[in-house]
């Protein structure tokens, strides 16, 4: 791989309305707009060899030499120096801006990006190259007194700048002499350029850093949360508060095994350790907003199998194709919109929904607590758990050729009835609280019994299967077993046996619809740390995961998968739910704040 290849060593920026992924150079290689999910303006990290160049966002600084990049602390905020070979220096600040305006969040579809003279005597080029259609055309540029339009099918972006105008659109270098501004956005009007430069930029940084300010962190690992947590809230979508999987499409779980998917829309399976970890962190608001996102699916559901994955603007129709325009990650494609997934039986998805629904009706902080309209309407789902808990599905792994009766999706199912029968009983609704508590255990007892392995000593994947999965971990964190059952620490035995590599956890060994997994699965790895530090093997578990840590990006983030022979990350970056792995292993380990001192 050449310095120019593309790889995942990628920042963040964003506002919960956009977001834009930063390679070490300052090369804006990834934006959808006007949405998380929206078309990539700038498509360049799918774009393959021919879009080396295209598809991009690049101040180039020639004679470059070398980089160095950085999170302002506490922030969304990314800040690149970039120094050339004759001792010429400019530091580039990247933003999206968030704050609060007239009382409300202002959060326009722009990038702001502040250029400055360090040292020496720079030369830049500017090379900006939108395309649209998923790359398959360029756009076409008007130009106005200090902005340039550009015109993307239906879509214009209009560059707003203080540099000059014509060197920008001939890309043709020039010497940096003095600070420069760039606003890219919404096909409007800028007022005072400069000021909005420097205004924009400290109220988004005091945003950042007062919401960083409210959150519940752990003694340990502080930073690492931290990260964690705004880059989790920078794949939420403010509008619908729906939480993406993933920014990206298409990054392949590993190298050319065309298991590329689109991970821009919302799963069903993340929802209740998404809650879990938001108020862990005390991030209420985005929670709130987070579950109201889910109770919209709950009450617009209507009957049948409950769909797993929705989009940002609680679309159902996620049609999969392939877009040819684009080569693919390192070339490697197919590059695949929509996710045919949308349209699998998954049957966890009942018991993911009401866990996660569940937080309202214990949490007093809440604006709009769950009461019995909410709780019948959770109940509908709850029958159609009942019903299908012992039916095949493709399970919570989305296998597309094969369908079984899936433990952890059964387990999904009895926590459902489990949860609905906590719920009502909260409610002082004590018939409903028994009808449910009887079908819980009548549940609990048949996946026991079908479940269970006697010959391995452990829980398996499917029923009356032999094959283990990485959810079996889960198993003790739903309450389905004690963490201290004789049962678990067998399973927890097997499983090291048959997933563990080193630090790393594979998801199964089962070959798929693709063939034998290569790659071990992020969340199922912090899966293992919890479970280890469940069962008492604390200072096992810390070992693991401070080298799981290790193989952050250089800004400390995470995609899906990572190669356990090298340590390289695959998979769609960055992945929300390996950033929750990634926080609740650093509180379930951390020492408490009280003895600490």
């Amino acid at each position: 791989m050449t310095p120019r290849d593309p790889s995942l060593d990628l920042a963040v920026i964003g506002n919960c309305a956009i977001a834009a992924l930063i390679d070490q150079r300052a090369r804006i290689v990834w934006c959808c707009i006007p949405r998380l999910d929206g078309d990539p303006a700038f498509c360049n990290l799918l774009g393959g060899e021919a879009m080396a160049q295209d598809g991009v966002w690049e101040i180039e600084l020639l004679g470059f030499a070398r980089a160095r990049q950085r999170y302002i602390p506490n922030s969304a905020i990314v800040e690149t120096i970039l120094e050339d070979d004759k001792g010429g220096a400019i530091r580039i600040v990247d933003f999206v801006p968030r704050f609060v305006r007239h009382r409300r969040h202002f959060r326009p579809v722009s990038i702001v990006r502040l250029v400055t003279p360090l040292s020496g005597v720079p030369r830049i080029r500017m090379r900006l190259r939108p395309r649209y259609d998923y790359g398959a055309h360029p756009a076409t540029m008007t130009r106005g007194s200090n902005h340039v339009r550009y015109l993307l099918g239906a879509q214009i972006l209009r560059l707003t700048t203080d540099a000059p105008v014509s060197l920008i659109q001939s890309e043709t270098p020039f010497v940096l002499e003095r600070p420069l501004t760039m606003v890219l956005g919404a096909d409007e009007p800028v007022a005072d350029l400069s000021l909005i430069g420097v205004d924009w930029y400290e109220q988004t940084l005091e945003y950042w850093r007062d919401w960083t300010r409210q959150l519940a962190l752990p003694f340990e690992w502080q930073d690492a949360v931290i990260r964690a947590a705004i880059t989790l809230k920078l794949c939420s979508y403010e509008e619908t508060g729906g939480i993406v999987a993933a920014l990206t499409t298409s990054v392949p779980e590993f190298a050319d095994s065309r298991r590329n998917w689109d991970y821009r829309y919302c799963w069903l399976r993340d929802t209740f350790f998404v809650v879990q970890t938001l108020n862990r962190l005390s991030v209420t608001r985005t929670m709130e907003h987070y579950i109201s996102y889910i109770t919209n699916i709950v009450t617009g559901w209507d009957e049948g199998p409950l769909q797993p994955i929705f989009g940002l603007g609680l679309e159902t129709a996620l049609t999969e194709h392939e877009r040819p325009s684009l080569m693919g990650y390192r070339g490697m494609g197919p590059v695949r919109v929509g996710n045919g997934a949308y349209d699998q039986i998954q049957n966890d998805g009942y018991g993911s929904v009401i866990l996660a629904v569940t937080q309202s009706f214990f949490d007093e902080r809440l604006a709009r607590p769950g009461g019995p309209g909410l709780f019948r309407q959770l109940e509908r789902l709850g029958e159609e758990a009942a019903r299908r808990w012992i039916e095949p599905d493709a399970g919570l792994w989305e296998f597309r050729t094969r369908a079984e009766i899936h433990t952890h999706s059964s387990v999904m199912c009895w926590a459902a009835c489990d949860r609905l029968h906590r719920i009502a009983l909260k409610l002082g609704l004590h018939e409903r609280a028994v009808v449910w508590r009887d079908r819980a255990e009548r549940m609990h007892a048949g996946i026991w019994a079908r479940a269970w392995n006697e010959k391995r000593s452990s829980f398996v994947a499917t029923f009356d299967g032999e094959d283990l999965d990485g959810s079996l971990l889960l198993l003790q964190e739903l309450g389905f077993v004690r963490a201290d059952d004789p049962r678990f620490l067998s399973t927890l035995s097997a499983i090291e046996a048959d997933l563990r590599e080193g630090d790393h956890l594979f998801r199964y060994r089962r070959p798929d619809d693709f063939g034998p997994p290569e790659i071990s699965f992020v969340i199922c790895s912090f899966w293992l740390v919890e479970a280890l530090a469940a069962v008492g093997r604390q200072d096992e578990a810390r070992e693991i995961f401070e080298r799981l840590l290790s193989h952050r990006s250089s800004l400390g983030l995470l995609s899906e998968g990572i190669d356990p022979k090298t340590g390289v990350l695959w998979g769609n970056f960055p992945q929300s739910y390996s950033m929750v792995g990634l926080i609740r292993a650093a509180m379930r380990l951390s020492k408490a704040w009280e003895d600490a001192f």
